[in-house]
C-alpha cells in the first residue's frame, strides 16, 4: 500500500507543478515562458525520484510501469494498482486546479498544434526516448541511485522544451487524461494514451537492441 500512496503522492506533485505552470504561465501573461515550464517539468520529477524511488521506483507515469512489465523487471499484478494510483495522483492535482483556476479553458491539458498525426508519431518517438534512458539508469523496477534522477528529469525536461509547443510532450497518459477530463478537452486525448503506451515499448526494444535481453 505504501507503494500506491507514493505513486499517488508523486503524480499529485508532477501534475499541479507541471500543468500549474501551464495555467500560471496562462494568467500572469507568459512570465514563466515556455523554457520555465519545461524546467519546472524536469525539477519536479528529478524531486520526486528521489524522494520516493525507493519506495515505489517514483514510476509517475502508466507508460513507466508498463515499460518495466514489458522489460520483465515488474510484476504484471502490480501494473494496473499502479495505473490506477498514478491516475488517482494526477486526477486530485487537476481538481486541486481547478479549484484554484475555475475559468481557465484547458487546465494545462496536452493538446496538438498540427495534425494528430505528427503529434501522434511526436509522442511516439518521445516516450520511446524517455523508457529507453530509465531502463538503463534504473535498478530493477526503481528509478533509484545517484544519477537516475538527474538524467530522467534532464530527459523531460529536454524533451518538453523542443517538443512541447508542438505535441505537448506528454509522456505520460495519466499526466494528459487529468487536465483533459477537468476542463473536457477530449478530442486528443486517444494520442496521448496510445502513442505513450506503444512508445513505451519502442524504448524497450531499443534497451534490448543494445543490452542483454534478460536485462531489458
Amino acid at each position: 500500500m505504501r507503494k500506491y500512496i507514493a505513486e499517488l503522492i508523486g503524480t499529485f506533485a508532477l501534475v499541479f507543478a507541471g500543468t500549474g505552470a501551464i495555467i500560471i504561465n496562462d494568467v500572469s501573461g507568459g512570465v514563466i515562458t515556455h523554457v520555465g515550464i519545461a524546467l519546472t517539468f524536469g525539477l519536479v520529477v528529478m524531486a520526486v525520484i528521489y524522494a520516493i524511488g525507493d519506495i515505489s521506483g517514483a514510476h509517475l507515469n502508466p507508460a513507466v510501469s508498463f515499460g518495466f512489465w514489458v522489460s520483465r523487471r515488474f510484476p504484471g499484478r502490480s501494473v494496473l494498482p499502479y495505473i490506477i494510483s498514478q491516475c488517482s495522483g494526477a486526477l486530485l492535482a487537476s481538481l486541486t486546479l481547478r479549484l484554484l483556476f475555475m475559468e481557465h479553458p484547458t487546465l494545462g491539458s496536452t493538446l496538438p498544434a498540427g495534425p494528430a498525426a505528427q503529434s501522434f508519431v511526436m509522442e511516439f518517438i518521445l516516450t520511446g526516448f524517455l523508457i529507453f534512458v530509465i531502463l538503463n539508469v534504473s535498478s530493477g523496477a526503481k528509478e533509484k541511485g545517484l544519477m537516475a534522477g538527474i538524467a530522467v528529469g534532464a530527459v523531460v525536461g529536454l524533451e518538453a522544451l523542443f517538443a512541447g509547443p508542438i505535441s505537448g510532450a506528454s509522456m505520460n497518459p495519466a499526466r494528459s487524461l487529468a487536465p483533459a477530463l477537468l476542463s473536457w478537452n477530449l478530442n486528443a486525448l486517444w494520442i496521448y494514451i496510445t502513442a505513450p503506451i506503444l512508445g513505451s515499448y519502442l524504448g524497450v526494444m531499443a534497451c534490448r537492441g543494445i543490452r542483454n535481453k534478460d536485462c531489458c
